[in-house]
């Protein structure tokens, strides 16, 4: 029953995040605009969503002490990400984000912290230099 209350919470939020998807809007000239990359993304969601649904574990064992206390903090980084993005700027909240996901997933600190900032910037470079999406560089406080 699980899997199914999952599957079905899953299948909502994709769809609204599919639909919500459609009003995004850019001020470069992508002939398929914003909107493309979030509503593909959201068909496969649906689809695995559904397989869940349909054809559940029939023992599923649900996550218990660290497991699920790390499980519980990666939807926390995540959320925090998103919403430190725009405030932050993306190198900062994406190098902190990173970073303490790396420390979820059990990377030292160094390393941690080393990929975080490796991973920001090389991202930063390829969005907004190689691909031309605008992303906001600098921390709202320093601008």
């Amino acid at each position: 029953m699980a899997d199914r209350i999952l599957g079905l919470l899953i299948l909502v939020l994709t769809i609204f995040y599919g639909w919500t998807a459609g009003s995004y809007e850019a001020s470069f000239g992508d002939p398929l605009g914003p909107a493309a990359f979030p509503q593909m993304l959201a068909v496969p969601a649906a689809l695995l969503s559904l397989f869940l649904v349909l054809r559940p574990d029939p023992d599923p064992a649900w996550a218990t002490g660290l497991p699920a206390i790390r499980q519980i903090a990666t939807v926390g980084v995540l959320i925090a990400y998103a919403f430190l993005l725009e405030d932050l700027g993306f190198v900062v909240a994406t190098a902190l984000g990173a970073s303490a996901m790396g420390r979820l997933l059990g990377a030292g600190w160094q390393k941690s912290v080393i990929s975080g900032v490796a991973m920001a910037v090389g991202l930063f470079v390829v969005f907004d230099t190689l691909l031309g999406l605008p992303l906001p560089l600098y921390p709202r406080f320093m601008s």
